[in-house]
């Protein structure tokens, strides 16, 4: 067994989670929301949140919009409905519980 498909695994489990909370006090961008995730050593790669966007919107977590960019193209900005709202607030305590009862196992 390979350390780092496990570690792989355990970042993937809580990727929702991490861009839900980066997207709640401030709507982002795809690439902010990569740099984010990148400066807190998740080791996502484009081709894995851009699809992860797409599903949480699907799922009526997420809506973006369109803006236009002094750097580029325009780019399409994530944001918190009332239901990612209401779901992030569930895995937070979700998270919690979880990170105390994993803090209780592995002492």
């Amino acid at each position: 067994m390979k350390i780092e498909n496990t570690k792989a695994q355990m970042r993937k489990g809580v990727l929702e989670f991490c861009i839900l909370s980066i997207i709640q006090d401030q709507d982002k961008y795809a690439s902010e929301i990569l740099e984010t995730l990148k400066d807190a050593k998740m080791l996502v790669v484009e081709g894995t949140i851009y699809p992860l966007l797409t599903r949480l919107k699907n799922a009526g977590l997420l809506n973006y919009r369109w803006e236009e960019s002094t750097s580029g193209p325009p780019r399409k900005y994530y944001t918190l409905t009332e239901n990612g709202k209401l779901f992030l607030k569930e895995l937070n305590s979700t998270w919690e519980e979880l990170r105390n009862a994993v803090n209780l196992v592995t002492k």
